[in-house]
């Protein structure tokens, strides 16, 4: 596959923020520039702790990229996500298979009968030999350098210190306890993601109530989100009921994913969160949006962490989430799993993902579905 070099930064304008005073949920805000301070992680693990005991959505800045470095990213997401679907058909991840690298297009699951999902997602996974020989899209290996660059600046300025932090929260005496589990060389499911939900029609949103995508948790540790100005993503607050979460324009946001949520028992919680129709002066937008996921080492058995003291306090270190063969579960067939089961053509049921309550994800472990 024959690629570029050097690396450049490309212009792309931002869509207006809604003007609507929505029902905004309060979250914390981590700023990374405290983590290299003297005591400034141990500060941060303390702020962590709200998010704990919130909803497991939280804010990040002083990450050290620029606005240049995200709306570069922007631009080449809107680029890869603007070919015809002939041009992107070679590149068509198999989903059905586990694999969600590359294309998965729009419309691959009913939401309900006659009505499909409107989101298509272009994945690009970690810079590995693994990886090395898999085709891409002409615009994608222009800018290949480029790419590398952000998601490798990802891994090592932002989710290693949030690794640490986690572990600090958990009070392990081994503060890389985490990212000794989220190496980047090693076989996992990280990716950068772009992604696109489509406008709908008035008639499409009223047929599904306005849910775009029911309320559900992510399937691997941590998830990313750069600056996303088209208000459609709602967390599930403790009270039960839904809040939106607002765009911030130079803070990452960011949400607990399920294997955080297996490896501390629930006290990491895999935040809840759905996509709705945006609010009416933004229901004309395509929503563009650029993630970085982050999964835990394939290897992994999902089991609470013994050794920490937090979990020991509140009883959650030996209880296990065991298959229906009496095994751990691993990170990487639980996520392949949830590929399969969740983004998959022709694997849902008959009734669409919106009517779905739970779906078994391995043997005898299932995930749930929020309204």
């Amino acid at each position: 596959m024959a690629t570029t070099t050097e690396t450049v930064t490309l212009p792309y304008e931002q869509a207006p923020e809604t003007a609507e005073n929505l029902d905004w949920a309060d979250l914390i805000t981590l700023d990374l520039s405290k983590f290299e301070r003297e005591g400034g992680k141990y500060e941060l693990a303390a702020e962590f702790q709200r998010a704990i005991e919130e909803v497991g959505f939280f804010y990040v800045t002083g990450h050290g990229l620029s606005r240049e470095d995200i709306d570069t990213q922007y631009a080449l997401a809107k680029s890869v996500l603007s070919l015809s679907p002939d041009q992107k058909q070679p590149y068509r991840a198999a989903l059905e298979a586990g694999d969600y690298n590359g294309w998965k297009p729009p419309g691959t699951r009913d939401l309900i009968p006659g009505v499909k999902d409107n989101f298509e997602i272009y994945n690009i996974p970690k810079f590995l030999p693994e990886h090395a020989g898999r085709p891409q899209p002409e615009v994608v290996r222009e800018h290949w350098s480029t790419i590398e660059a952000f998601s490798k600046q990802v891994h090592e300025r932002i989710v290693k210190k949030l690794l640490v932090i986690f572990a600090i929260s958990l009070e392990l005496l081994d503060e890389e306890w985490f990212v000794k589990r989220h190496r980047y060389e090693e076989s996992s499911g990280d990716h950068l993601r772009y992604m696109k939900y489509l406008r709908r029609s008035e008639e499409e949103n009223k047929k599904l109530g306005g849910v775009w995508l029911k309320g559900h948790s992510d399937m691997g540790s941590l998830t990313l989100l750069f600056r996303q100005p088209v208000a459609a993503l709602q967390v599930l607050a403790k009270d039960g009921t839904w809040k939106w979460v607002r765009p911030q324009t130079d803070a990452l946001t960011c949400n607990l994913a399920d294997a955080l949520h297996f490896l501390t028992n629930g006290y990491l919680k895999s935040s809840i969160h759905r996509v709705v129709a945006p609010p009416r002066d933004q229901a004309h937008i395509n929503r563009l949006g650029v993630i970085y996921m982050v999964r835990i080492e394939d290897s992994t058995d999902l089991v609470p962490i013994p050794d920490s003291p937090v979990l020991q306090r509140l009883g959650l270190a030996s209880t296990q989430v065991l298959d229906g063969d009496g095994k751990p579960v691993k990170a990487g067939e639980w996520v392949k799993q949830r590929i399969i089961k969740n983004l998959g053509a022709g694997t849902g049921s008959a009734k669409g993902d919106n009517e779905e309550i739970d779906v078994e994800i391995v043997k005898g472990v299932k995930i749930k579905y929020y309204e």
